[in-house]
């Protein structure tokens, strides 16, 4: 299964717009603040556009043809969702236009964004780790 996977993304990848190659050229090799992307990343049965796994960010862009596909578009950010991840949207012509906007959007909510995995609060106990008295 996952050479499908990888042959699925490879074939996205030759495929991409010319959103996605600007976006990528500053997102790639931890250009955008020293976080890792990967694109056309698979989680579950979907290909995220662009996944920062260290904080579970999905970075999707969206062409004119998904006007029609508002609806199929929604249930994917929620099916991405249910799997944990937080999915960022951008239209092609708002990163072809105002890219500096964009990065800008990505890297504020990297920085102030909670944790995926927080620790528990100084003096929290996490379930099933009961101090004896």
């Amino acid at each position: 299964m996952r050479g499908n996977a990888t042959s699925r993304a490879r074939d996205l990848r030759r495929r991409e717009t010319d959103a996605e190659r600007l976006l990528w050229r500053h997102l790639r090799n931890r250009h955008l603040g020293g976080w890792k992307f990967r694109r056309q990343h698979p989680i579950g049965r979907f290909f995220a556009d662009f996944a920062c796994a260290e904080r579970r960010l999905v970075v999707e862009l969206d062409g004119g043809q998904h006007v029609e596909r508002a609806g199929a578009d929604g249930r994917r950010t929620r099916a991405l969702e249910g799997f944990g991840w937080t999915v960022l949207r951008y239209w092609d012509d708002e990163v072809l236009t105002q890219t500096d906007r964009v990065l800008e959007d990505i890297v504020l909510w990297l920085e102030h964004a909670p944790h995926p995995n927080p620790l528990p609060a100084r003096g929290e106990r996490e379930p099933g780790n009961r101090h004896r008295r």
